[in-house]
């Protein structure tokens, strides 16, 4: 066994290890913490492949995004666990069956038939001037233009969807509006009043 492969059974051990603690950890912030780890991992194994673009993306954009935000949401709210934990039995059935319908479908996916070293060959040594990222660029902009641009229009209507969905008016609520506020002109901001002078009556001892 070379070097590449002791690393990648390393990195799937601790993979698989963390994603299991995810689902079987108690404290929400502990699973926040394991599922960290289990995006590390994941990063560790594309590193193997050559994929370091994904590495390096996975890296920023869950763990240094998503997850730091999703750790402070966890602390700052106080949830009760007790309670979330109601009636946990009573999907069993359900989780079960859907548990086993993933497994059965990622087997058929992931199987020695359609994913293997049979199948899949090693990639291929490249030289020291390759660049993933240029090269993943070129496809995504080339090949995969029309898959990509209609990604991007998806998760733009999404982005509407969810401003237009939250983004409800109160009665009791006072809004400002930038445009009214840009062309109140200087006298209409200040306004003078003349009071007459109040003279102090003078007090006799």
């Amino acid at each position: 066994m070379d070097f590449l492969t002791g690393v990648f059974y390393f990195f799937s051990a601790i993979l698989l290890f963390s994603g299991f603690r995810v689902i079987t950890t108690r404290n929400p912030v502990h699973a926040a913490l394991f599922l960290v780890l289990a995006f590390f991992s994941a990063s560790g194994i594309w590193l193997t492949l050559e994929a370091e673009f994904l590495a390096i993306s996975l890296v920023l954009v869950y763990v240094g995004a998503v997850m730091v935000l999703f750790l402070f949401v966890v602390m700052m709210l106080d949830i009760n666990i007790d309670r979330l934990r109601e009636g946990f039995w009573s999907y069993m059935p359900l989780a079960s069956f859907v548990a086993t319908m993933l497994v059965i479908e990622m087997s058929i996916v992931v199987g020695s038939r359609s994913f293997g070293l049979n199948v899949v060959p090693a990639p291929v040594p490249h030289p020291a001037g390759y660049s993933n990222t240029r090269e993943l660029g070129r496809l995504l902009y080339t090949d995969y233009v029309y898959p990509f641009e209609l990604a991007a229009v998806i998760l733009l209507v999404a982005i509407v969807a969810a401003i237009a969905l939250t983004m409800r008016r109160r009665k009791n609520t006072r809004y400002q509006n930038p445009a009214q506020q840009v062309k109140v002109k200087r006298n209409q901001r200040v306004r003078l009043v003349s009071m007459p002078a109040d003279q102090p009556s003078s007090t006799k001892s």
